[in-house]
């Protein structure tokens, strides 16, 4: 940290420095305050809209996390709106290497997986499973056949990989792709398998042939137009 800070105060020289007021309602008010030359405090005066938006847009442009560039083909759907983040893409059916808890008696291996819809909203992921090729609006959504998910609801853990700064789409998605796939399956989710037999036995018979999609659970009358509606 003395290290960082030795760094930024060879780099940078303080010329502004930001009051924030609060009342018992949760209202906020802020001031700003010039720096002079010396270090000292001017007098304060309210924020103009011209020094938030040139604050916040220095900072944007430097860390934005909000992807970029060109839309892969995978991506169903994007909200970039600040605070209505959202993202859908799918994967269609195909092998991935699973990682599980020494408990569970599954081997660290690669296996057959169903075709996969994924949903990011803010920090939140959600994931279905969906039978055949090509997707359309009328594809039907199943419950993901994995463990760490309830319903749709995936557990991250503690996980807490930070996606990198000024991604493309492609960076979005493999980064949400790698936080679910590259961690340890651990638990059923809601103690209760996403499958109609047990989710240990059916990961393991995907090991060498195709996922069995007869496997699969519903969620009733939910397809991917509805579920895109619903965002």
């Amino acid at each position: 940290m003395n290290e960082i800070t030795t760094k930024i105060l060879d780099n940078f020289s303080p010329v502004s420095a930001l009051i924030v007021y609060e009342n018992g309602l949760n209202d906020k008010y802020i001031e700003v305050c010039d720096i002079n030359k010396h270090g000292r405090l001017g007098a304060a005066k309210p924020v103009s809209i011209d020094f938030m938006i040139s604050l916040c847009q220095s900072f944007s442009e430097t860390h934005s996390r909000t992807p970029s560039g060109a839309m892969p083909g995978e991506m169903l759907y994007c909200d970039t709106r600040a605070g209505k983040e959202t993202y859908v893409w799918f994967n269609p059916p195909m092998k991935r290497r699973m990682y599980f808890k020494e408990s569970l008696n599954i081997k660290n291996a690669e296996y057959n997986v169903p075709g996969v819809v994924y949903v990011v909203q803010g920090g939140d992921l959600d994931i279905y499973a969906y039978k055949g090729k090509p997707m359309t609006t009328r594809t039907k959504l199943f419950k993901a056949p994995f463990f760490n998910v309830t319903d749709s609801s995936v557990c991250l853990g503690n996980d807490k990989e930070i996606l990198c700064n000024n991604p493309t789409f492609s960076d979005l998605m493999e980064h949400w792709e790698k936080r679910f796939w590259n961690s340890e399956f651990s638990h059923l989710g809601g103690n209760a398998n996403p499958t109609k037999s047990n989710l240990v036995t059916v990961t393991k018979s995907a090991k060498n042939k195709p996922f069995d999609e007869t496997q699969l659970v519903s969620f009733p009358k939910l397809t991917l137009e509805k579920l895109l509606n619903e965002l």
